[in-house]
């Protein structure tokens, strides 16, 4: 039995290894009509793409995007978009010191029990490359919602790094594309890169938390239950390798606050609309949308291979120490913000489709 495909109508199965030749995504489910081409895909595939700055992993991977089928003359047919993005700078000799342990913290020791081998070439399936494949899709879905529902807008943002936080009274969304941290805080962002760069001398990693956010959510999306918006939602952002929590709303703050405080009152605005005035449930209410912004918040936990010497064992259950080397994201949760942007964006198009057949 496999589990590389996520949604229901709105499908994607990701598919290659870290090392390997190529990774890439078959999308199932988008509608005929659709424009699409390769920039389309490409734009959210660029600002994933590793080695762009010294915050981040230094493999020099171009990550260009090949349309193999389903697009013709410029539109998708209806019939399964196969996307592929070659891999052109694998270096599995990095890891060869490591191919019989394990790494503290990684996949590698469930990976060896579950199948009794693994790609210790960069993890393979359980690295962060594979996260690119779902990039492509969400471009896909972006360029869907763009057609059929265009009011739709995901912007996703950093609002941790280790322990600094952003101060939300310094929040603005419009300048979250202008630094290298996606950041709605302009004055945290030189301390973020001060504590980035003696996280990476030491040899060290660090985890962060990501919110994203999307506007223009007509209300009605979801099911009662088992198709819950929030729950389709906690799957796609837990599935994200290093993804550890994740939140909706006012999340666990939640379980701080009393009835009276956490309901989000409403008032009517008019004959046809209405106004909430807070929004603890994060734009969800009993699985459905409720037409306020929908806002995911999600965990990163600090990347396994790291220069600091960590005690392990070996296939063999001999006791040994483990240094990975190689080109490593310092904070992975940086190029995790257009990750659990596409995954929102997928999650949405799947909802909007299914909506759409059952109701109209």
């Amino acid at each position: 039995m496999s589990f590389n495909t996520f949604g229901r109508m709105f499908r994607f199965t990701t598919w290659g290894e870290s090392h390997g030749l190529a990774i890439g995504v078959t999308v199932d489910g988008c509608p005929p009509a659709i424009p699409l081409s390769e920039g389309d895909i490409q734009e959210w595939l660029d600002r994933r793409r590793p080695g762009q700055n010294r915050y981040m992993s230094q493999r020099r991977e171009p990550d260009r995007v090949e349309i193999l089928s389903g697009v013709f003359e410029g539109h998708t047919t209806g019939t399964p978009i196969q996307l592929m993005i070659r891999n052109v700078d694998q270096r599995p000799r990095d890891y060869s010191e490591i191919k019989d342990k394990f790494r503290p913290g990684h996949a590698d020791y469930t990976y060896w029990h579950k199948y009794g081998l693994r790609d210790y070439r960069g993890g393979g399936r359980a690295s962060a490359r594979e996260t690119a494949s779902r990039v492509a899709a969400g471009g896909v879905a972006r360029a869907m919602l763009r057609k059929l529902a265009p009011d739709i807008k995901v912007v996703g943002y950093l609002v941790r790094i280790g322990e600094h936080a952003v101060n939300r009274d310094n929040f603005d969304l419009d300048i979250v594309p202008g630094n290298l941290f996606w950041s709605p805080d302009a004055e945290i962002v030189e301390v973020w890169q001060d504590y980035l760069a003696a996280i990476r001398k030491s040899g060290n990693s660090v985890g962060a938390t990501i919110e994203v956010r999307a506007s223009g959510v007509p209300p009605g999306l979801g099911a009662p239950l088992y198709g819950k918006l929030d729950g389709d939602l906690a799957a796609a952002m837990m599935s994200i390798n290093a993804v550890k929590a994740v939140e909706i709303g006012a999340g666990v703050e939640a379980a701080r606050l009393r009835g009276s405080d956490n309901a989000d009152e409403i008032a009517a605005i008019g004959t046809s609309s209405v106004a909430f005035s807070t929004n603890n449930a994060g734009g969800i209410l009993g699985g459905i949308s409720s037409g306020q912004d929908v806002i995911v918040r999600f965990a990163v936990k600090p990347a396994s291979s790291i220069l600091i010497p960590k005690k392990s064992v070996t296939t063999a259950g001999e006791a040994t120490t483990v240094v990975t080397r190689g080109r490593h994201d310092p904070c992975v949760g940086i190029r995790a913000v257009p990750v659990g942007e596409a995954m929102m964006t997928c999650v949405l198009a799947d909802h909007f489709l299914m909506h759409r057949g059952q109701v109209g």
